[in-house]
């Protein structure tokens, strides 16, 4: 009963902040999508991976560590989920990003920070910095068909991740008016973005339901197996093993959508599988977190 209630609570305030933002959009009110997100990725997420990187504890062969096995992860979760799309015959443009990359950010930061406290969060904003970094190359590359990798160099949130990880290595803090600036800005990430979420999803116009209930059940089946031995394989202690196989494991992300429309994939296909695995993940997440704690 402990457990379950311990479970109740941490995953609790990430559903209720999706849902006010479900029943916002709902009630017929004005949210602007585009704005919201576009403020979170270019000025509060970068500001909240930099000021998490930088004063970070984490040791740094821990560190060195999980970052190399998330990279090991979503290279394992890549070419299993490329086996998947090209043996059933699917659109790659449209169904291979959604299916590697999770919603590491909405949904997988404050979970991390519910879950396991301050270390677990330092250890989920590595994990989403190596998602970030892997998404905005190789991920628009797959959604746009082609183009060129050094779009990557005018992302705000890569810069802050290489500039977090340039003082975490240097022992460098910024000063204090800086830091606590900073740090306010980046505090508005996690509302923004799970509100936005929900926002999102109760815009969404589901398609390809059927196919999008089986796929997103083998995504989840991938990214846990393959999260769990890539950090028992890394030798991860307890925490940063289960931040791990929660990070990969998330359900697809209300940005493959986003980027779907952006580039002229099948946006409704992608916004199936939005709906069908963030309804899966009601469940999957909540018995995953009851295993990992």
């Amino acid at each position: 009963m402990n457990l379950i209630l311990t479970v109740l609570e941490i995953v609790a305030p990430v559903f209720l902040l999706a849902g006010v933002g479900y029943l916002w959009v709902r009630l017929g009110n004005e949210y602007r999508v585009q704005f919201v997100t576009q403020l979170a990725m270019t000025l509060s997420v970068p500001c909240l991976i930099f000021t998490a990187l930088m004063k970070t504890q984490i040791e740094p062969q821990a560190l060195t560590a999980l970052s190399l096995a998330a990279a090991a992860a979503y290279g394992g979760v890549t070419l299993l989920c490329f086996g998947t799309v090209r043996l059933a015959r699917l659109d790659r443009r449209t169904y291979l990003a959604p299916i590697i990359f999770g919603n590491t950010g909405n949904m997988g930061l404050p979970l991390a920070l519910f879950a396991f406290g301050e270390r677990g969060f330092d250890y989920a904003v590595v994990v989403f910095a190596v998602m970030a970094i892997y998404s905005f190359t190789f991920g628009v590359w797959l959604v746009s068909g082609g183009g060129s990798p050094l779009k990557v160099l005018k992302e705000p949130l890569v810069w802050a991740t290489v500039l977090g990880g340039l003082f975490l290595w240097q022992g460098w803090q910024t000063p204090t008016f800086l830091t606590n600036a900073l740090s306010l800005i980046g505090q508005m990430a996690i509302p923004l973005m799970l509100i936005t979420m929900g926002v999102a999803i109760g815009r969404l116009h589901p398609g390809h339901l059927p196919r999008a209930v089986w796929l997103s059940l083998v995504k989840l089946a991938i990214c846990l197996g393959v999260a769990a031995l890539v950090g028992l394989w890394f030798g991860l202690d307890r925490v940063a093993l289960a931040v791990l196989v929660l990070q990969i494991s998330t359900p697809v992300a209300v940005t493959s959508y986003l980027l779907a429309e952006k580039y002229g994939a099948d946006a409704e296909a992608v916004a199936g599988l939005v709906v069908v695995s963030t309804l899966m993940s009601v469940v999957a997440l909540p018995l995953t977190l009851a295993f990992l704690i």
